[in-house]
């Protein structure tokens, strides 16, 4: 979209496109660069349907639970809700060396990490495009990303939410006309060693919805994450 935080997606630009499946999950996709989060390194990763990147393991779960989870399960959960893609909307990913999208990142990343000089090498983009909620008797639809990349030495993770327009699946006591309600979408990273984790303020809660507007480095709608030796 123009004007749009997003950074380019769809079949146009060589994604690949998840199965229409609901609580489906990409193929195993072999990462070219390992990825380390939380001081672990991961070679292997996921892009669930339900708002989820994972690492080695799918994470089918619908209704989030709260983090640090017990189950030892590594993930990336950009917005963790019950989204049905067979109703409506597309989930995007590619792993990409693209040099103008790299130095895009760079130059972003950079700037809100001025101490810490960051070139790109490699990026993998994942976005939700008007993905429509479990259950839903209504029109509305998510749309957001979430960009893993490296340096080969820092590791970050970015958040894009373009359009939020609802929380919550049926399934999780959401209403099926307004997808408002019951237990809200989660925002964050969970480490997968039971102790380390962090929300996104208002995760899990009606005010998730307005994460378009909120920001931790002064861009409504991004959020930005160093994510090997995790920093908030």
């Amino acid at each position: 979209p123009s004007g749009s935080l997003l950074y380019p997606y769809g079949p146009d630009q060589g994604d690949e496109t998840n199965p229409k499946h609901d609580d489906g999950t990409s193929e195993a996709i072999t990462l070219s660069v390992p990825f380390i989060f939380y001081g672990k390194t991961f070679q292997t990763a996921f892009v669930n349907n339900n708002g989820v990147i994972s690492f080695d393991e799918p994470v089918r779960q619908y209704t989030p639970d709260p983090f640090p989870l017990v189950d030892g399960h590594p993930f990336v959960a950009p917005y963790w809700a019950d989204v049905d893609n067979v109703l409506g909307g597309d989930i995007f990913y590619r792993q990409t060396t693209d040099p103008v999208l790299l130095e895009d990142i760079s130059q972003d990343i950079s700037q809100y990490f001025p101490k810490n000089p960051f070139t790109a090498t490699w990026a993998l983009v994942v976005t939700w495009n008007h993905v429509a909620y479990y259950g839903s008797t209504s029109e509305k639809g998510n749309t957001f990303q979430a960009v893993l990349t490296t340096d080969s030495k820092m590791f970050y993770v970015i958040f894009n939410y373009w359009d939020i327009q609802w929380t919550t699946g049926a399934a999780s006591d959401g209403d099926a006309e307004t997808g408002l309600g019951g237990t809200p979408a989660h925002v964050g990273f969970n480490s997968g060693d039971d102790t380390n984790f962090y929300n996104i303020p208002g995760s899990q809660t009606d005010a998730i919805i307005n994460i378009t507007t909120t920001s931790n480095v002064k861009v409504p709608g991004r959020w930005v994450f160093r994510v090997d030796d995790f920093q908030v």
